[in-house]
């Protein structure tokens, strides 16, 4: 029986005659950075939305813990302990940046009649407040998410992700349109929240320096299928690999 925190078999989704997603399987194991890469088109958006239960796959299974969660709702994964962030900001701008992480939570905080009675900020003010910390951001709890800079959202949109405690986080390309010189900050963060939290993440992500820095294990996706799953050093090696998607 596989430990793994996540395991995929056989996912396939088409679109009419075209095959999105054509038989892709991988695990995750607890702990790990599993990072997906591959070129437009591969299949990598339809294969973790899938996963994400924004859309159904035609076949395949997936399972988190050893439960299969095919099909379950973007809700009732959370619920499960599945937390994600977008390609595009999900901050409510005219929110501070500390209620905006309150707010993330309290769908996991009780049943909603304690949650009626609780404090203004539900009981999460300290666990806001420790992830605020960890994200080098206590300068700007207080002020209005849609102040800040895009760099900063992008912060406050991936610490909101992990303020239920998710044992299991997808992020959707953390550092597009991030300057380049907070992407090095954004995967020191990972690491160190991977470090301390003992969560999974899988990353999409174009920034192969990134991907290559950050992740325990890479999947290579083309054309909806797996072209090759291994190590970053495995993956600079393969020349199936550079050949096709590195291009050198």
């Amino acid at each position: 029986m596989s430990n793994a925190l996540l395991k995929v078999t056989g996912l396939k989704k088409a679109y009419g005659a075209i095959q999105a997603v054509g038989g892709v399987s991988f695990e995750v194991m607890p702990g790990e950075i599993f990072g997906v890469i591959g070129p437009n088109g591969s299949g990598k958006t339809t294969m973790f939305n899938s996963v994400l239960g924004q859309i159904t796959p035609d076949a395949g299974t997936i399972e988190l813990k050893g439960q299969n969660i095919t099909g379950l709702s973007p809700l009732e994964l959370s619920r499960r302990g599945v937390g994600r962030t977008f390609q595009t900001l999900q901050v409510f701008g005219k929110m501070t940046v500390r209620d905006n992480l309150i707010v993330a939570a309290q769908e996991h905080h009780g049943s909603m009649w304690s949650r009626m009675f609780a404090p203004g900020d539900s009981g999460l003010g300290d666990k806001a407040d420790a992830l605020i910390d960890q994200f080098r951001i206590r300068h700007v709890a207080d002020s209005l998410a849609g102040t800040l800079s895009y760099g900063q959202q992008k912060l406050v949109d991936i610490a909101m992700a992990f303020m239920a405690e998710p044992d299991l986080v997808l992020l959707d390309e953390p550092c597009a349109g991030v300057n380049p010189s907070l992407v090095g900050g954004i995967s020191s963060l990972l690491k160190e929240l991977n470090k301390t939290r003992k969560g999974s993440f899988v990353v999409i992500e174009h920034n192969m320096d990134f991907v290559m820095d950050l992740c325990h294990r890479i999947m290579v996706m083309v054309e909806g299928k797996v072209m090759a799953i291994g190590t970053p050093a495995e993956i600079r090696a393969n020349k199936q690999v550079l050949d096709a998607y590195l291009g050198n």
